[in-house]
């Protein structure tokens, strides 16, 4: 008996998110409607037959940059923009499970109260049995962003693809919101993401996703079940790969 072919070449894939993203209409925090909406999403990836695992970052609760520049020491602020994603993978944990999705968080800090610690091997275990990871406290040491630890994380789960859900549709070479001539790019090169200094991702993240030959795919989050069109090769994104085509 034939099996119905998958309608997706992507077996795991990695969402990486902003802290940002879950705020919603609020200048702060969490919104527990957004929250949910994008819980929706990714049970509608899962429904196509993909692995997924998450990173998400803190910055609607704490940033560690910010923080340094107002004269925190540098370590002590990123550990605790770390803390703040743990709050955002447990809130977004709770929303999955509300609709039956199967969740785990892992963190890179070890807090065994509240999650299980990253171990590498048991992730991808979960995985295979259905259920989401979550990775929280990036990669567990200052200095890094949460960018880098999703490029990380990916390279380290054998993922087929990094999807970066933001607030456009692509990438841009400046902020549409603001620069109504700015111009969007259909697909690019690691190297030219690089060399534009275009600021989707920090440089140590494309950098380590171009030496493990991950694609990066950036797509809008706003749109309803735009993160499942785009996993299927449909909808709007911007894909980085080593050609950029």
């Amino acid at each position: 008996m034939n099996e119905t072919p998958k309608p997706t070449k992507f077996n795991r894939i990695l969402l990486k998110l902003s802290g940002e993203a879950l705020m919603g209409g609020r200048e702060f925090g969490l919104e527990t409607k957004t929250v949910g909406r994008i819980a929706e999403e990714i049970k509608g990836v899962l429904t196509i037959g993909c692995e997924i695992c998450l990173v998400i970052g803190g910055g609607n609760i704490f940033r560690g940059m910010e923080a340094a520049g107002q004269g925190l020491e540098r370590g002590t602020a990123d550990y605790m923009g770390m803390l703040a994603t743990v709050i955002n993978a447990l809130a977004m944990q709770g929303a999955l499970e509300r609709i039956g999705i199967h969740t785990r968080v892992q963190s890179a800090i070890p807090m065994s109260t509240v999650c299980e610690p990253y171990i590498r091997r048991r992730a991808i275990r979960h995985m295979e049995k259905g259920r989401v990871v979550i990775f929280a406290a990036g990669t567990g040491s200052p200095y890094f962003t949460t960018d880098t630890a999703a490029a990380l994380r990916a390279v380290e789960m054998g993922c087929d693809a990094l999807f970066k859900g933001t607030q456009v549709d692509g990438i841009y070479s400046d902020d549409p919101h603001q620069v109504s001539e700015a111009i969007r790019y259909e697909s690019l090169s690691y190297k030219e993401v690089l060399s534009k200094d275009l600021k989707v991702m920090d440089a140590s993240a494309i950098s380590l996703a171009r030496e493990n030959n991950i694609p990066i795919l950036v797509f809008g989050l706003y749109k309803s079940g735009e993160f499942a069109n785009v996993v299927r090769g449909q909808g709007q994104f911007t894909i980085i790969n080593e050609e950029g085509v």
